[in-house]
């Protein structure tokens, strides 16, 4: 709310600076229609950001001039020399109490109901009434100007190509191998980074600017439908360029109030459909590459295409044999068509099919595109996704079939080789999956998707997009650095598995790649469906054991520990588990509870629940993807090492015993894993998160006193003043023992070494 109010005083101030003007204007012909519309808009505009900003004062004093400037426009009042005076007083007084506001001063009232009376074409008062100028009032702290979208455009484009530079300076003194320079260049990107920073801060807008109005718009909405809604909204805190915010406002609306009207039913029809009466909306944001995706996901009935495609078909007879051969999703598409609509009713809301072509054509101009997905008798998903019009980003330069691209770094979730033995790869009709620790995903090749000279990948880049994961083949991996996407031509851009283009530090064009493109160029489909709760699996054949819960721990795998060692289950929010100390703990009852698991553990997911251990096991908590099942155990278990106590025959499935004893004895502090040498910050960016899911508490510098269990460093850097049990060597090609890119083969040698 700080935000919005700060935007609105600094929007009231540069309008008020002009609409004094206007009203002197307006007095001296009082014909032009053009500035008493102006001088509307502007009361109007102020009327309604004091009803969000609960400012009502200020919205008095504006409904007050509304009122009066709307019988002018109606011809109904003649603009004489006391209006003018009276709108202008009301003018004054509304920038007299916004300075205030800004300041954070009082700004007493007095006057303000003789100012609303001296619009009334009866005031028998003093007909030339002025407000008293007020006391000086000192502006804020906080400075602020307001530029050009040209002029930002204009640095953002002069900071791109600093970076450009010094990316090319930093390469050719790479190459010559004179250090003389190497200090200056240092304070150079340090400056260079600082300057991309602010300058790229003027232009992004966290979207919850966006998404700050949706809770009136859906209390409202809902209320005037007689429907009961619950809204969540997500993402918030992702930045967007403010002038693609702006953009997105109307059809993000205008898709929040469809929802309502044409998709979540009313409590009884819910109840009927055997839905609670409350409906659920969600609206969410991320991003994806160089792209936001902003989704609005509702529970409601879904879209009937039968229905669509009668609508059409009963004003064009000619076109039913074309639209009985659609699949289902290309009806789906009709809803963009001019006119057409899933209700047979026109609301008040939102109207008879209108909008929705115009909400398309709206996105699709500022090169986005927006997508449904159906799910009849459960909901609608409505994806808009839009670019980021210019960029700096870190990327993972990628060679495949003799080129190189860039990937957006945030997408690559793991690099593993190929010819490591965490990995296998089968042949299933015309694809391919490989198995990364247990981990399915579908394969796709780089050089095969882009028509490249085909070969047998070396590396496999694990690349997570909205609803799912894949692994893409590439031959190698040359470096992580920071590049400037620029839009492409539109010819490379209609490939659909480009995000941009950028020019690297090697001085060379190259094509940044979209995770999401290359999927569905490559026939990959991720559903964004809600996960639908199955039944109930059957009850396990009862033998002489005890009973235990059966539940799918956190890395997907399905275990069992004794029941009588759970004293209940809650559920596990992903707000409520904080890190302190190297740890994962839960807040529970305003008392920390430390998180115990048999796996790595890591940040959890909502929806997931915790087992709770009784105080005389430790009282810990163990995090679970869901409880799945009541069994009894065999009286045949095989043994296994802590924190097991042994593997039993379960619906025919070999199924690990936890040993809650262990568990309760699990060391408090985690290995120590010190980041050592200049390429320790890259190491802490992009081994850290799978070193701390491993369990280990990973520095970059020990406290006194300290002494880390395992040391990483780069080949050929000095290891003085490492105190370690053992430093490990990481190499900078895959032909190296133990590759910097390949994390499964790093976590495994910190297991080995410590």
């Amino acid at each position: 709310m700080d935000e919005l109010l700060q935007e609105f005083i600094a929007e009231t101030r540069e309008s008020l600076e002009a609409i004094a003007g206007e009203v002197v204007a307006w007095e001296a012909d009082p014909a032009d229609r053009a500035r008493l519309d102006a001088i509307f808009r502007f009361v109007h505009t102020v009327k309604g950001s004091c009803g969000f900003l609960d400012l009502p004062r200020v919205g008095r004093l504006a409904h007050a001039a509304e009122d009066a400037l709307a019988a002018v426009r109606a011809g109904e009042r003649v603009p004489d020399p006391a209006l003018v005076n009276a709108v202008l007083a009301i003018v004054d007084r509304i920038g007299a109490i916004v300075a205030a506001i800004d300041a954070g001063a009082a700004l007493e009232a007095l006057g303000e109901e003789a100012l609303i009376a001296a619009l009334d074409p009866a005031y028998q008062g003093e007909k030339g009434i002025v407000p008293a100028q007020p006391a000086t009032i000192q502006r804020g702290q906080s400075r602020s100007i307001r530029l050009s979208v040209d002029l930002l455009d204009r640095m953002m484009n002069g900071v791109s190509e600093m970076v450009l530079v010094r990316n090319e300076l930093a390469h050719r003194l790479a190459e010559s191998g004179d250090q003389a320079f190497e200090g200056a260049l240092d304070r150079l990107s340090h400056t260079v980074a600082e300057l991309q920073d602010a300058v790229t801060r003027t232009r992004m807008q966290t979207v919850d600017a966006l998404f700050s109005a949706l809770p009136r718009v859906v209390r409202d909405t809902a209320a005037e439908l007689g429907k009961q809604v619950t809204l969540t909204i997500d993402g918030g805190d992702v930045e967007l360029d403010r002038e693609m915010i702006e953009l997105l406002r109307d059809p993000l609306v205008h898709m929040v109030r469809n929802a309502l009207d044409h998709g979540i039913e009313t409590p009884a029809e819910r109840r009927a459909a055997g839905k609670r009466d409350i409906g659920r909306l969600a609206v969410s944001a991320h991003q994806s590459g160089n792209r936001i995706i902003v989704e609005i996901a509702d529970d409601g009935r879904g879209v009937d295409t039968e229905r669509l495609v009668a609508g059409i078909v009963s004003r064009d007879p000619m076109r039913d044999a074309e639209l009985r051969a659609l699949s289902p999703q290309q009806r789906l598409e009709l809803m963009f068509e001019a006119g057409v609509s899933s209700r047979d009713i026109a609301t008040a809301t939102s109207g008879r099919g209108v909008g929705m072509d115009v909400v398309r054509t709206n996105v699709e101009q500022i090169g986005g595109s927006i997508a449904l997905l159906n799910r009849p008798g459960q909901g609608l998903t409505v994806s808009i996704e839009v670019p980021l019009t210019l960029a700096i980003l870190s990327a993972v330069v990628v060679e495949g079939g003799g080129q190189t691209f860039a990937l957006p770094r945030q997408a690559v979730h793991e690099i593993v080789a190929t010819a490591a033995g965490a990995t296998r790869i089968d042949r299933i009709g015309d694809g391919r999956i490989v198995t990364i620790r247990d981990r399915r995903l579908p394969l796709i090749a780089l050089d095969e998707v882009l028509g490249l000279p085909v070969r047998d990948p070396a590396l496999l880049a694990v690349l997570e997009v909205p609803g799912g994961s894949y692994a893409l083949g590439v031959d190698t991996v040359i470096d992580t650095e920071e590049v400037v996407v620029k839009p492409a031509s539109p010819a490379v851009m209609r490939a659909g598995v480009y995000a941009g283009m950028t020019l690297p530090d090697s001085g060379h064009p190259m094509l940044l790649l979209d995770a999401a493109g290359l999927a569905e160029v490559a026939g990959l489909r991720f559903s964004r469906i809600d996960r639908v709760e199955e039944e109930a699996p059957p009850a396990a054949v009862e033998e002489a054991g005890i009973e235990a819960l059966l539940f799918e721990d956190i890395d997907g795998r399905r275990r069992a520990i004794p029941l009588a060692a759970i004293s209940r289950i809650e559920p596990l929010p992903a707000a409520s588990v904080h890190q302190a100390a190297g740890q994962h703990w839960l807040s529970s009852g305003g008392a920390p509870v430390r998180l115990v698991s048999a796996v790595a553990l890591r940040a959890p997911a909502d929806g997931w629940s915790a087992l709770r251990l009784p105080e005389e096991l430790g009282g810990a908590a163990y995090p679970v993807r869901e409880p799945i099942d009541i069994v009894r155990l065999p009286t045949d278990i095989a043994p296994a090492a802590a924190p097991l106590a042994g593997v039993a025959l379960i619906e025919g499935e070999a199924i690990e015993l936890i040993d809650p004893l262990a568990l309760g004895a699990m060391p408090a502090a985690p290995r120590l894993c010190l980041l050592h040498g200049a390429e320790a910050g890259w190491m802490e960016i992009f081994l850290k998160p799978a070193i701390e899911a491993a369990g280990y508490r990973v520095v970059r510098q020990l406290a006194p006193g300290e002494m880390a269990e395992v040391a990483l460093a780069m080949d050929g850097e000095e290891e003085a003043g490492v105190e370690t049990g053992r430093l490990l060597r990481l190499g900078r090609t895959p032909a190296d023992p133990l590759y910097r890119y390949d994390r499964a083969a790093v976590v495994a040698a910190l297991e080995e070494a410590a």
